[in-house]
């Protein structure tokens, strides 16, 4: 029998595309040879560590897997209400459009964040109504949550006043802890907590890893990266323009942290750092350019519940290789050349999204 593997998950953000994160978790949970330690997240990797941590203490992994598929569902179902989401009937004409149904699907985009850009939530959404934060608190057992011992969660928000990190772990976690972490500020007002104000996670943790640094259960950190690090060509329209700004982003914390973890790597390797006072780190990354380049801006808004099963079984589709590839890695050797990838010889994933095995 194959001796279990302890992991720890990093879980970026990326709205709607945090669906492809579940069909990663999924596909985890089912594989059974993977013991999950500890979940760091941002945003929609926020929501689905709470989700999979919650599922996990009421019924190990096929209650984890159950309680993501309802809350994916649930999120599909509050979309419905969503002003800027088209329809199914909407997406089948432009799909049926080729190329003319893209330049409207592109239109749309456009609109909408230009309308984004435009205006205050304070003016647009004087109520502040989020659905998410309904489906967050009919489906997720806080208490549970809060008591859970197995999966260590760290669940990131970025301080408006300072611009930095809070990381919330899991005897603190609400559903407004998670909804700060989610907080967009062109779309809601900022979460308070005691006092402080927040947004979106992802600013400046997407995921954050530094919690999961000399985490006594593993040295293995898997990424499940759904916002591009390399987007080949420069964008030309305002709302490419504008996306790309937001993957640069999104992704700048987690360039960061990787360098770090490169810098002490090397260090350990001249010998001019000892082994038993930094710990070595294993970067493994799970994702799949091939399938999410090619999503529009608008990807990350659309809440129909089809998309989300599609993201799923393509994020499923690419755990399975990448268990299969890297499996016997775990434990031994990083599966991404970090010292390659700054200094511009490859990007950070290999062909397919798949992680290129680090040179011996």
């Amino acid at each position: 029998m194959t001796q279990k593997k302890a992991i720890h998950l990093a879980l970026q953000g990326g709205g709607a595309l945090g669906a492809y994160t579940w069909g990663v978790l999924d596909r985890i949970l089912e594989d059974g040879r993977l013991d999950i330690g500890a979940v760091s997240g941002a945003s929609a990797g926020a929501m689905n560590a709470v989700v999979l941590c919650d599922g996990f203490a009421a019924g190990g992994a096929d209650g984890a897997r159950a309680a993501l598929r309802t809350f994916w569902a649930g999120i599909a179902k509050a979309g419905e209400s969503n002003p800027y989401r088209r329809t199914p009937l909407q997406a089948m004409m432009l799909a049926s459009m080729g190329p003319w149904g893209e330049a409207l699907s592109g239109q749309w985009t456009a609109w909408w964040s230009a309308l984004a850009g435009a205006t205050s939530p304070y003016d647009s959404n004087p109520l502040n109504l989020n659905p998410v934060g309904d489906v967050l608190e009919e489906l997720v057992d806080f208490d549970r949550v809060q008591a859970c011992t197995a999966i260590q969660l760290y669940v990131a928000a970025t301080k408006v006043e300072t611009g930095r990190v809070r990381v919330f772990t899991n005897a603190e976690l609400t559903a407004r802890h998670v909804l700060a972490s989610a907080c967009l500020p062109q779309v809601f007002q900022a979460v308070e907590i005691d006092g402080a104000h927040y947004w979106d996670g992802g600013f400046m943790g997407n995921p954050p890893l530094f919690p999961l640094f000399g985490h006594p259960s593993s040295r293995d950190i898997v990424i499940v990266q759904i916002n591009p690090i390399e987007r080949p060509g420069a964008p030309r329209t305002a709302t490419d323009i504008a996306a790309r700004v937001n993957e640069i982003t999104f992704n700048a914390s987690l360039l960061r942290e990787l360098r770090a973890i490169e810098f002490v790597t090397r260090l350990l390797d001249e010998g001019r750092l000892e082994e038993d006072r930094y710990g070595r780190m294993l970067v493994h990354v799970v994702s799949d350019d091939e399938a999410l380049l090619p999503l529009g801006a608008g990807a990350k808004l659309n809440t129909d519940l089809a998309f989300f099963e599609s993201l799923f079984e393509i994020g499923r589709t690419s755990c399975a290789a990448w268990l299969e590839m890297h499996f016997d890695d775990l434990g031994v050797r990083a599966t991404v050349d970090l010292r390659a990838m700054f200094d511009g010889e490859v990007g950070p994933l290999g062909p397919a999204g798949k992680a290129r095995k680090r040179r011996s």
